[in-house]
């Protein structure tokens, strides 16, 4: 697909957020105000609306239950401007959600109920493969999806040629990336700790890790770790940048945040430096903005 506005595909969750913002530090035990919201979400959603903010197209491959809240998530993301077409409506399943606990710290747990997608994976790999016929500018894959999936998409020829960028939906399943790690036009956007899970040992910084997950065999890699300095490294370089200084309001869909900004300065042409500032500015704003203040509907 060439011309116009770059058209991304993203292929993973689509479910609702359940969060919890306590309004002071959470001890474990602890009960303590706050509040909760019920938003729609999942890391391919929001990396897909994140997208679409920045001015590009971006459709949505997933998976989601027949009923009323699976329909509420479909209204959500076309009213986000996200294409819905490819989202399989799953009868006998529920809509997905993933519920978080934040406080003024950050994230404090969460845990992510992710059945209906998992029951879908051989059904979403077959609507991939017919999607790559007409190639998107870019894929992103995330990890919420089975590690066979995962497997068996590592293995489709049409893969080869893709702009593919890559997202662990955190610690726990990060290592379902590891068929596509070696990808020759991969990029691999991820945390510290994911990173560590990957490479199965302690890293001190993000350009440690930039640099343990190149040996590994990554071909490009961005790490985050929270306020601290942002490093990214590929066969061109290793480049470093210091996030802004803002106040917590949230954190979930930071890191999704911070990869669509990456992405759309990317595939509009912009160097390194620039396109890490600007995945910066966007995580920023969006840690320190409310969800209303940028749009979002509990």
């Amino acid at each position: 697909m060439t011309g116009g506005t770059p058209f991304i595909l993203c292929l993973g969750a689509l479910h609702w957020d359940v969060i919890a913002h306590a309004v002071r530090p959470l001890t474990r035990g602890g009960d303590v105000p706050g509040r909760i919201s019920r938003l729609p979400g999942g890391v391919a959603f929001n990396v897909a609306r994140a997208l679409v903010r920045q001015g590009l197209r971006a459709s949505l491959i997933s998976a989601t239950g027949s009923g009323s809240e699976g329909d509420a998530l479909i209204a959500e993301a076309r009213r986000a401007g996200v294409g819905v077409d490819h989202v399989l409506r799953r009868p006998d399943d529920a809509a997905d959600r993933y519920l978080a606990i934040e406080d003024e710290t950050g994230l404090v747990a969460a845990v992510a109920d992710s059945r209906t997608l998992e029951a879908a994976g051989t059904a979403l790999l077959t609507t991939a493969v017919a999607c790559l016929s007409d190639p998107p500018e870019a894929l992103l894959v995330e990890s919420n999806l089975p590690a066979a999936t995962l497997t068996a998409l590592s293995a489709v020829p049409a893969l080869v040629r893709m702009d593919l960028r890559l997202l662990p939906a955190g610690p726990g399943k990060a290592r379902r990336l590891l068929p596509l790690l070696g990808h020759p036009r991969a990029t691999v956007y991820l945390n510290r700790a994911e990173a560590e899970e990957i490479v199965s040992r302690p890293l001190k910084d993000a350009a440690d890790a930039a640099r343990a997950l190149r040996a590994a065999g990554a071909c490009r890699v961005v790490v985050t770790d929270g306020p601290r300095t942002v490093a990214a490294a590929s066969r061109e370089g290793e480049y470093s940048a210091l996030p802004p200084q803002v106040r917590v309001a949230r954190v979930t869909g930071a890191g999704d945040t911070f990869v669509a900004a990456h992405m759309a300065a990317e595939l509009r042409g912009l160097p390194v430096e620039a396109a890490l500032a600007a995945a910066l500015s966007a995580a920023a704003h969006h840690i320190s903005a409310p969800a209303a203040a940028t749009g979002e509907t509990p």
